[in-house]
């Protein structure tokens, strides 16, 4: 039987023992923890540098490209365009004929070089026939010089120099209330003229339809070069000269660059031609 002495000398081992195996249990813990931390450290510096060096702008990354990328231009288009033909607007009293016709320096200078018309007496009766060439195929108009002697006069004058030669329909509406083609400006822009200008030619009965031809404007008497096709409806005041018609034929060609829809611009409906419309001339016929 173990003495008094011999169970202490036996605890006083077990003692250590256990202090031993604690204090290996600790450095064990205290590598695996550094071993853990190191391998932490590695693995966001992997991925800064992932970050930092991959290339963003092809192959798998086009999804995260595509979060920054332009938005997608809007195109409207017209629900529905009409297909009868309007009748042409007649004046309650016929103008004398000639007709006197000025054409004032405008408020700004011309957006390409060109000589204004010469005032004076202008006929106002009969008819002229204009056809452009463009991009999408001859648009051919019947001048009439009953209604709009002056403006008539002045699109003739600016055909016969060629204005509208490499100019673009910069315009296009496909609202229910507004389907028009806008041409006439070198600048595209909308703010063009040939530095000239003059009065209107309307009358209160006056009102807009497919098929018609008329002066734009930035106000009264403010003509210029800029004018339109109305291939649809046209809800209008009578502040709009009409001085021609567009052949049935060309108004298929309109109705094609109408339903290709119009890039927004600042409003729905209203924008460039997604179809663009380019003039490369125009041709007075006799």
């Amino acid at each position: 039987m173990p003495t008094n002495e011999q169970r202490r000398e036996q605890a006083k081992r077990k003692l250590e023992r256990q202090l031993v195996r604690r204090a290996e249990r600790q450095k064990r813990r205290r590598i695996t923890a550094v071993a853990l931390t190191s391998v932490a450290v590695l693995v966001v510096a992997g991925g800064v540098y992932f970050l930092a060096t991959r290339d963003w702008g092809s192959g798998d990354a086009e999804a995260a490209a595509s979060s920054t990328a332009e938005p997608s231009e809007v195109v409207d288009k017209p629900a529905a365009i009409p297909t009868e033909i309007a009748a042409m607007p007649k004046r309650p009293t016929p103008l004398p004929s000639p007709a006197s016709c000025e054409y004032p320096a405008g408020a700004e200078p011309a957006s390409k070089q060109v000589n204004a018309p010469a005032a004076g007496q202008v006929p106002a009766e009969g008819t002229v026939g204009v056809t452009l060439g463009t991009s999408v195929g001859d648009l051919k108009f019947t001048l009439d010089r009953a209604l709009a002697p002056c403006a008539v006069n002045s699109f003739v004058s600016l055909a016969q120099q060629n204005y509208f030669n490499d100019t673009s329909c910069h315009r296009l509406t496909t609202s229910e209330g507004l389907q028009v083609l806008q041409c006439g400006d070198p600048t595209a822009q909308g703010s063009g003229g040939p530095g000239y200008s003059f009065k209107d030619e309307v009358f209160p009965e006056l009102t807009y339809g497919r098929g018609m031809l008329a002066m734009a404007n930035s106000g009264p008497d403010t003509n210029g070069s800029q004018f339109f096709v109305v291939y649809g409806n046209a809800q209008l005041p009578a502040s709009y000269t009409v001085f021609g018609s567009v052949d049935p034929e060309s108004l298929k060609l309109v109705d094609e660059v109408a339903n290709a829809g119009t890039i927004r611009a600042t409003q729905e409906g209203d924008g460039s031609p997604k179809t663009p419309v380019q003039i490369t001339s125009a041709t007075v016929l006799a």
